[in-house]
């Protein structure tokens, strides 16, 4: 495994690790009865993480640009496994990104920060349930890319042994090759001298 790939794996495990932390609030509000304590809980989180310090925010979007970049990376070298692994992967993780810019910042800001006589409780509520099930697709499609990135990983492997096995198979024949031709030479030379 190489810097790039180590680096998409870090990336995406990293907004995992954060979905998975949401998921104790989302799966509540998506599959759970929608009590006044759930909705007052999911608030409260939501607030929290919408709040949260700009460093932690600017650390959140640093990771989304250096997945990105490692997967533009792992991109230039175009043979068939980058082709299918990694562009797969790519498209994967922009859309895990358009799902976070189309519907978590603007559920996020009906949430927290709702306007004034435009926003009710009902359409936060609303908002709120958008988000979990935003939070469950991109769970699925970074949970995809890491399987991607680990059958890519396979395959080379695979594909290693593979030819580990033909370049033996080659040595083998070139071993008993040379000595089946130095044999029938010096047959021939025998022959010769006989004659």
């Amino acid at each position: 495994m190489g810097f790039r790939q180590g680096a998409v794996l870090a990336s995406c495990s990293f907004f995992l690790g954060v979905l998975f932390i949401c998921f104790f609030v989302d799966y509540p509000v998506l599959f759970g009865d929608l009590t006044e304590e759930v909705v007052e809980n999911g608030f409260q989180f939501y607030t929290t993480f919408f709040n949260a310090p700009p460093a932690i925010k600017a650390l959140l979007h640093g990771f989304i640009g250096f997945g990105i970049l490692a997967l533009v990376g792992k991109l230039s070298i175009w043979d068939e496994s980058a082709m299918f692994f990694d562009g797969s992967s790519l498209a994967a993780y922009i859309f895990a990104i358009s799902v976070y810019l189309a519907v978590t910042v603007p559920s996020l800001r009906t949430i927290v920060t709702p306007v004034e006589g435009v926003d009710t409780r009902a359409d936060q509520i609303e908002a709120m349930r958008v988000l979990s099930a935003g939070n469950t697709i991109m769970i699925a499609v970074l949970g995809a890319i890491l399987v991607l990135q680990g059958g890519q990983e396979y395959a080379a492997r695979a594909m290693a042994k593979e030819l580990a096995k033909l370049e033996e198979e080659e040595r083998k024949t070139k071993k008993t090759r040379p000595a089946e031709a130095g044999g029938k030479p010096g047959a021939k030379a025998g022959k010769d001298k006989q004659d």
